[in-house]
């Protein structure tokens, strides 16, 4: 997994903002005039309802469900997409994935036979689009990137170049002081040391994928999740009283489906005396479990470091839990891929002690675009331009009645892909929700969320005015944003599947809309 730590050379009139930026702030210190220390936890596939604090029966996360306890807990919070990179770009930039074109995995299912063609969408994270570790290094904050980007081009990128430096879209290149795990990839081939990557520095080299963890890192039995958690560790000390942005993107909780050794042994112990939970899949459950304790170990170093109190957390996912492999998000429809309720509704809470009330929950629709304006609000920061999201301190000050006068939050995704999803474009106004299948015939799907929140009645047809006047607004907003639109593709053969090859062989998409 592309491990390293790099300080690159940035574009010269970047760089030459944020040296200016680090000399007005040389002797800021975390905390002072209310700007705090800035930490974003962001799992990979972690559904809505796999934390104790957001109704586990099975999952132990102790260290979240204290977030949670001592913060905001978001019940209607929302990812940007329903797959990886998009939402990650979103969360970057605080745009939405329509207006970056960024709007699937990277790079996609090769899916043939398609009623549509996908557009000729955006690969990657452009590099003019300014970051929040660019923002805040403008304010003379240290940046760190520990775990998962998948911002990066797969079809030419190598870990290291011929020259030994490090490929154009990294996060060295978007703002981040050091970079350990951030490369092209969305998973590591095993989640134990090395990683699939090959066990000597040359194989990783010839792996290309694989290529920066440092020489003399890892070992025998190191699980990833650890190894991330203890550079993170050591950078809160090194840091010490310097101001500090720290996004931690996990790779858990996705597949492969592996947990640590000794978290899977308790948790097998733990079903066969409780065979009857919602959660059940031990390896899953290791994970999430990981993740955690991670987290737990970089809230005890802030703790030692007397930075706990003087840090904005906000803990996240980049989607809905993959289901039925992996977890179960009930009482919400489908996972992961899906614009139903479980591929899209996410864990999410913020802590930020003094600012943020502790214990308190929130239902007003907030959604990943958020992140942005509410870390440049609360640090001072200017805005470097247009963003979709809307600062979210509202909602931490008075969490049970505060509004954020939002009138609608967005998705559209332009593309198939083979856990089922379809194009689709959508809209949650107030409490109801429109789904617009981008196949031509579809019919429009409503759904009232506050008293269906499996979207099993669709009231689009006994609610016509409705349902009319909210994809009128998804309309306006696809052309606000310049969305990228699918078309149709003359070459679909109806009495052929849908599917892709892989290694030789033909594996048929089955679409889901149950």
């Amino acid at each position: 997994m592309c491990f390293f730590h790099s300080l690159a050379p940035r574009a010269a009139s970047i760089l030459a903002l944020a040296v200016i930026g680090f000399l007005i702030q040389a002797d800021a210190k975390a905390g002072e005039d209310g700007k705090p220390n800035v930490l974003i936890f962001f799992v990979d596939d972690m559904g809505w309802t796999d934390l104790g604090c957001f109704g586990s029966d099975f999952y132990e996360t102790p260290n979240i469900d204290r977030l949670a306890a001592e913060g905001v807990k978001f019940t209607n919070a929302y990812a940007a997409c329903t797959v990886c990179s998009p939402s990650r770009a979103a969360l970057l930039t605080g745009k939405y994935p329509a207006r970056l074109h960024v709007t699937d995995f990277i790079p996609g299912h090769a899916i043939e036979n398609t009623p549509l063609n996908i557009p000729d969408w955006t690969q990657k994270l452009e590099l003019n689009e300014v970051t929040i570790a660019e923002m805040l290094k403008e304010k003379g904050y240290r940046t760190a990137h520990f775990g998962k980007w998948h911002l990066t081009p797969r079809d030419k990128t190598k870990d290291v170049n011929d020259d030994g430096s490090y490929p154009e879209y990294y996060p060295d290149k978007q703002g981040f002081d050091y970079n350990f795990g951030g490369c092209e990839r969305g998973a590591p081939a095993s989640y134990y040391w090395p990683y699939g990557r090959g066990n000597t520095l040359e194989k990783q080299k010839d792996n290309h994928t694989f290529a920066t963890l440092p020489e003399g890192s890892g070992g025998e039995g190191v699980y990833l999740t650890d190894q991330l958690a203890t550079e993170a560790v050591r950078m809160v000390k090194e840091f010490g009283d310097d101001p500090f942005f720290i996004y931690f993107p996990f790779y858990n909780v996705h597949t492969p489906l592996e947990g640590r050794a000794d978290l899977v042994a308790k948790y097998e112990k733990k079903l066969a005396a409780n065979p009857n939970v919602r959660h059940h899949n031990v390896q899953y459950a290791a994970m999430v479990e990981s993740v955690d304790e991670a987290i737990g170990r970089i809230m005890t170093a802030l703790e030692e470091t007397e930075a706990l109190d003087e840090t904005l957390i906000i803990f996240s996912s980049d989607n809905g839990g993959l289901r039925p492999q992996a977890t179960t998000n009930e009482p919400l429809r489908q996972g992961k891929g899906s614009i139903y309720e479980g591929g899209v509704r996410v864990p999410t809470i913020i802590r930020w002690p003094g600012k943020a009330k502790a214990g308190t929950v929130s239902d007003e629709p907030v959604i990943t675009v958020d992140f942005f304006p509410t870390i440049a609000e609360a640090t001072d920061s200017e805005l470097p331009g247009l963003v979709d999201g809307k600062s979210l301190l509202p909602l931490l000050d008075d969490p049970e009645s505060a509004t954020l006068g939002r009138e609608a939050i967005f998705w559209h995704y332009p593309h198939y892909h083979m856990m089922g999803g379809i194009p689709y474009s959508a809209v949650r106004m107030g409490d109801w929700k429109l789904i617009e299948r981008l196949d031509e015939g579809a019919p429009l799907e409503l759904y009232h969320l506050s008293g269906d929140i499996h979207e099993d009645h669709n009231l689009a047809e006994s609610d016509p005015d409705r349902a009319k006047a909210m994809h009128t607004r998804l309309e306006e907003w696809r052309q606000s944003v310049g969305a990228q639109m699918p078309t149709a593709n003359s070459d679909y053969d109806a009495s052929k599947p849908i599917g892709m090859n892989r290694g030789g062989k033909f594996r048929a998409m089955e679409v889901v809309r149950e």
